[in-house]
């Protein structure tokens, strides 16, 4: 299957057509004021043409020192759960909707802060571009960050979460929590039941791409770029 997806014209930010050069351009974006106290802008990762994008918040700590997506706590999780829905994370695109750690500091520790809706719509150009290279066929969408900068408007994750919603270009979003809030949940049996719906929403995505006619055998997906 064959999509275009579109582009608005911007004046400041350029157009690339590779992940490489999109890595670049990311680390030298001036669109919002985050970049000024964050690390480096944290790209997205995983195969040029994978089938199944997921697009969390924004980087945590662990994320901006690294500069790699979802390797803290929250990806640790993510991890499991893909492993548990038989999604091998390794042929998946994973990104964030705003590429730069917005922080508060408390003592020595930064602190998350959840970006504005200024912020998240500044940095849409950078997901749209890797959506527009990537081409997937489902993204899972984790939170409600990520609800705005996919689907272009806010979102309540409750009302559209466990079903596969049709995209403009033709591909499929599957919204869900962010691995995140899972840290957060106090209680044992609330956290386990908790855990086993966000695994079920991933294999949501998984059923979802099979029904796209393009999914694609792990061991032959192509390296990134």
């Amino acid at each position: 299957m064959s999509r275009k997806f579109v582009i608005a014209a911007s004046d400041d930010a350029p157009f690339v057509r590779t992940l490489s050069a999109l890595r670049t351009a990311e680390n030298k974006c001036r669109r919002c004021p985050l970049y000024k106290q964050a690390t480096q802008a944290v790209s997205g990762e995983g195969p040029r043409q994978a089938s199944m994008m997921l697009v969390g918040e924004q980087p945590g700590d662990k994320e901006d020192l690294a500069g790699l997506p979802f390797v803290g706590p929250a990806g640790r999780i993510l991890d499991r759960a893909l492993a548990d829905a038989g999604i091998d994370r390794k042929t998946v695109f994973v990104t964030n909707a705003v590429k730069h750690f917005k922080h508060e500091m408390r003592g020595k520790r930064r602190l998350h802060k959840r970006p504005s809706a200024y912020e998240i719509d500044r940095c849409r150009w950078w997901q749209d571009l890797e959506r527009a290279i990537v081409k997937p066929d489902v993204i899972v969408v984790l939170g409600a960050t990520a609800a705005r900068s996919v689907l272009g408007r806010p979102a309540v994750i409750g009302r559209i979460r466990g079903t596969a919603i049709p995209l403009d270009d033709g591909g499929a979003a599957v919204v869900t929590v962010h691995p995140s809030a899972l840290l957060r949940i106090k209680d044992e049996k609330d956290k386990q039941l908790a855990y086993r719906s966000f695994v079920s929403d991933l294999r949501l995505a998984s059923d979802a791409l099979k029904d796209s006619g393009r999914k694609r055998s792990a061991h032959h997906a192509p390296g990134s770029v």
